[in-house]
């Protein structure tokens, strides 16, 4: 599988670039970028112009990190963050102010959704939630006054794809900067400031560092104006990711295309497996339905359309717990990305804070569950969904009908 673009004129090779990117390569230098732990540095003299003068401002394993993650986008070196919602903190603290409005996608990490809504609305930022895939409401939903058009896509849990070449358009001819929140696919599935976007985002604890050990986020933007206010308040505010995560992140950056090559083909096969079964109301996965969301995702991601699906049980919330329950290759986990294959109940775990009737309407029901597929055996993946699907049933013992694998 292919996941790199394939334009002569655009070629990242993410599998040459991950496991070397922003570490050393000269005379005596260390293979393994070091972790340097310390808060600030000595300067030889008053008005030194050294590299690093405080780690609240830059650290030099940070700042290796920092490079990679900008060489993956073929953009300025990242911002990175303590966790994905410091990033997000910091952009919204940056490029918004008292009266102005967020126009964004309803499909997305509950803690985005509750940051902006009981957060920075208290600060006199608005915002209005739209289904991001409609180009229509999108537009409808913009004001003279909106700043930042704001999406996640695949969104989350629902695995919605959003074009992001047109809402660019949206955005730009409404004189609003765009951002769009990359977690799911990383880089390597997906550049988005390739298809028009201001600013890549991405919770780099999820399938960028990839063995659940660090927390951190990123942001990712080619404009140095943006990047220098983006810096300032991250200084301001003291949001920097510390030296030994970022150095974990590093160190699972460099198998990211291959574990992604891996997980995704994976996830493409549990979720075609899980959407002939009688038992499933229904699957999400981008691409999965055919349609112009294949062709979208053809046109935008890069080889593979991800490791995350999600699906709901007929019997809804009693019959999803009873499911998890069943489980045992997959661990119940509010998280994705990790090598090991886990589920999360998205209603009670990572949307719990949205209200029932906002999750409702964006395909959060109480019986749906999210899975973030690791690098275990996909057929005793498969088989692990096979007889939990079997022991949810609430057919009396003895009748349940077998489940083919």
């Amino acid at each position: 599988m292919t996941i790199y673009p394939a334009s002569p004129d655009n070629i990242r090779d993410f599998h040459s670039i991950c496991p070397t990117a922003g570490q050393g390569q000269g005379d005596g230098e260390p293979l393994v970028a070091s972790i340097v732990q310390s808060t600030t540095y000595c300067r030889e003299g008053v008005g030194s112009a050294a590299a690093h003068q405080y780690s609240r401002v830059s650290n030099p394993t940070v700042g290796a990190l920092e490079r990679a993650l900008g060489a993956l986008e073929n953009a300025l070196p990242a911002l990175a963050f303590g966790s994905g919602l410091g990033a997000e903190s910091c952009l919204f603290q940056s490029e918004l102010r008292a009266g102005d409005h967020v126009v964004c996608g309803s499909g997305l990490y509950g803690g985005t959704t509750r940051l902006l809504e009981q957060v920075l609305s208290r600060f006199g930022v608005e915002t209005t939630f739209v289904d991001s895939t409609r180009l229509d409401e999108v537009r409808a939903a913009v004001r003279p006054t909106t700043r930042l058009v704001f999406v996640e896509t695949p969104s989350n849990p629902c695995l919605q794809v959003t074009d992001v070449r047109a809402i660019a358009e949206i955005a730009h001819a409404a004189g609003a900067l765009f951002a769009v929140d990359n977690t799911f696919l990383t880089p390597v599935l997906q550049q988005p400031l390739d298809l028009g976007a201001d600013v890549s985002v991405v919770s780099t604890t999820k399938f960028v560092e990839g063995h659940s050990a660090a927390l951190g986020g990123a942001l990712v933007t080619r404009d140095s104006s943006l990047h220098e206010r983006l810096s300032f308040v991250r200084k301001c505010t003291g949001g920097i990711q510390a030296p030994l995560q970022a150095w974990l992140t590093l160190q699972g950056l460099k198998t990211l295309p291959l574990r992604l090559e891996r997980q995704s083909a994976t996830a493409a096969r549990l979720a075609a497996w899980l959407q002939d079964l009688p038992d499933v109301a229904r699957v999400n996965y981008p691409g999965l339905h055919g349609g112009a969301e294949r062709a979208l995702c053809k046109a935008q991601h890069l080889g593979a359309n991800g490791a995350v699906l999600s699906f709901e049980l007929a019997g809804g919330y009693e019959r999803a717990c009873r499911f998890v329950a069943s489980l045992h290759a997959f661990r119940l986990v509010e998280h994705v990305g990790s090598v090991e294959s886990l589920v999360t109940h998205s209603a009670s775990m990572t949307h719990a804070g949205v209200a029932p009737d906002q999750r409702a309407a964006t395909g959060v029901s109480d019986g749906l569950l999210r899975l973030s597929v690791g690098l275990e055996s996909p057929d005793r993946l498969l088989a692990d969904l096979a007889q939990a699907v079997v022991a949810s049933n609430t057919v009396p013992s003895g009748s349940a009908s077998e489940v083919s694998v």
